[in-house]
């Protein structure tokens, strides 16, 4: 009853040949355990269980199976949308490749070439295929704690790497020219939103009246609608995505106006509305699709000739207009609803322009007014008053001593 050193994959693994209970012979493998000491406990351990009748051979499963299973566990411990996004990751990626093959019998090999098949077919995001990961790592972490596999596959194969793409993102002046063209269109407040506020599709969607304190200029995200557009879950999509939103005025005066359209609205479909107390909503007061919603938002790209991006990159625009004005990244976090500041790092590529106009900025304040080409005096014949903003001369000549 030897234990075996698999060349392959650097990991170990052993036989057992046994009687059952009905005197019939079998033979049971364990694979995938990293090291020699760990091979050998657990042959002993399943040896003791032979010799005191109490071991039980393990039912052939599949993994299609064993996920089916695993996934009913799931359906109590995440979100609705969390939950079926899981079901459509495994049913459309993981069962077609490993789905008939036996739970005990998947290796890392199989896992790394399900992640390479799904790559080179551009079938799914970088980010997709690396919760495919998280998954399948979870999955046979908890088939390991009910002893169904003598050692989680997926734990020796590396999480697969995100490939960085650069962010797609509209200039102020294509921002405003979008606005100009949606601002007859009904979904106008769902875009003028999306773009001062960085709010998501979902959180619009799912804002009602009352989460909105006019007087105060402050917008409460405390629900959203799911991505089919037919339920709503309360809350946001994290715990620090539950946050107050500050408002413009200008932006306030909108959705006054559509306020008021809404409630003109309703006056004309008065026998057939019914008041969920949603800022957007149909004309009849149930919520809209998200589906509607993107496909207004592609025909106004197209009419207003700007770049054509996805709706949530309206709110990674909104970031870079925050950045550009020289928000902290802790205001941005806040207002984003991101747990951290490090989420800004993703916005690095426009730094460069923001350092040129800090740069123009401060030469402006250091040189003043002065012509610097034509001076042959050196720089270092003024000084930098920061309480001011403005240059003065060290030689008291008043003419060149102007405020900027």
């Amino acid at each position: 009853m030897p234990w075996y050193k698999d060349e392959r994959t650097g990991t170990y693994f052993f036989k057992i040949n046994y009687k059952d209970a009905d005197g019939r012979y079998k033979q049971v493998m364990r694979r995938g355990f990293k090291t020699q000491a760990e091979v050998k406990r657990a042959m002993a351990a399943m040896e003791a269980e032979i010799n005191a009748g109490t071991y039980i051979q393990p039912k052939k499963i599949t993994l299609a199976e064993y996920l089916g299973e695993w996934l009913d566990g799931k359906k109590i411990s995440v979100k609705r949308r969390t939950y079926e996004n899981y079901v459509r990751l495994i049913r459309l990626h993981v069962l077609p490749a490993l789905g008939k093959m036996e739970l005990q019998k998947v290796e890392p090999r199989h896992i790394q070439k399900l992640y390479n098949d799904i790559s080179e077919s551009g079938a799914l995001s970088d980010e997709n295929i690396q919760k495919i990961h998280t998954l399948l790592k979870d999955a046979f972490k908890q088939a390991k704690a009910w002893k169904m596999i003598a050692d989680n596959p997926a734990e020796y194969v590396k999480r697969p790497a995100a490939r960085k793409k650069e962010m797609q993102v509209w200039t102020l002046e294509e921002a405003q020219r979008f606005l100009e063209v949606a601002k007859d269109d009904p979904l106008h407040i769902v875009f003028l939103l999306a773009l001062t506020t960085g709010m998501r599709q979902g959180e619009i969607l799912g804002l009602r009246w009352k989460d909105i304190d006019r007087e105060r200029g402050i917008i409460s995200v405390s629900q959203i609608l799911n991505h089919d557009g037919k339920e709503f879950e309360a809350g946001a999509k994290s715990l620090s995505g539950v946050r107050p939103i500050r408002i413009d005025r200008n932006t306030l005066d909108y959705i006054e106006a559509h306020r008021k359209k809404q409630l003109e609205r309703r006056m004309k479909y008065a026998d057939m509305f019914e008041d969920r107390d949603l800022v957007v909503c149909t004309r009849f007061g149930g919520p809209l699709s998200p589906r509607n919603v993107n496909r207004t938002f592609k025909r106004l790209i197209e009419k207003a000739d700007v770049p054509d991006i996805r709706f949530h990159d309206l709110r990674h625009t909104h970031v870079t207009f925050l950045i550009k004005n020289r928000e902290t990244p802790q205001a941005i976090a806040e207002r984003l609803g991101w747990s951290d500041t490090r989420m800004i790092d993703k916005y690095a590529h426009i730094r460069p322009d923001i350092q040129a106009d800090v740069a123009e900025a401060f030469g402006a304040a250091f040189y003043g007014s002065r012509d610097t080409k034509n001076d042959t005096n050196s720089p270092r014949d003024t000084k930098f008053d920061t309480r001011k903003g403005d240059e003065t001369v060290q030689n008291g000549n008043d003419e060149n001593a102007a405020n900027t």
